[in-house]
């Protein structure tokens, strides 16, 4: 009876130590970089996907073309949004992060977003 305990807990052991690799084989970490940090070099960054972090430029949200500027401390970027949902947080003057592909075109970059991620508010109301 000792052995096909043993032989049981080991395979539970086992096939938990192989859940666990798979998972962080299949995990795509990815940088999130600051806008500032972003612009300070973007020819590094240019036609690749990035993750940045900015705040909602006031009075810069546009429906027709649906675009938005993201400033840092410094700097900024125009986010094209025309193919990427927009979240219910979404606001100007809010913090947000946005996944996308940085593009030189008509003389500026310009971010063409594939995801926009935004906190929850409650989680810093007090």
């Amino acid at each position: 009876m000792a052995g096909t305990r043993r032989t049981r807990l080991a395979l539970v052991f086992l096939s938990s130590i192989a859940a666990f690799t798979l998972m962080m084989l299949s995990v795509d970490p990815q940088t999130q970089y600051t806008v500032d940090e972003l612009m300070s070099s973007p020819n590094d960054f240019q036609d690749s996907e990035v993750f940045v972090r900015g705040v909602v430029a006031n009075g810069s949200v546009y429906s027709d073309p649906l675009t938005f500027q993201l400033d840092g401390s410094g700097s900024s970027v125009v986010v094209d949004y025309s193919k990427s949902p927009v979240p219910d947080g979404f606001a100007e003057g809010r913090t947000i992060a946005v996944r996308g592909i940085l593009s030189y075109y008509n003389g500026s970059w310009v971010l063409e977003s594939s995801e926009i991620q935004t906190g929850c508010p409650s989680k810093y109301e007090s």
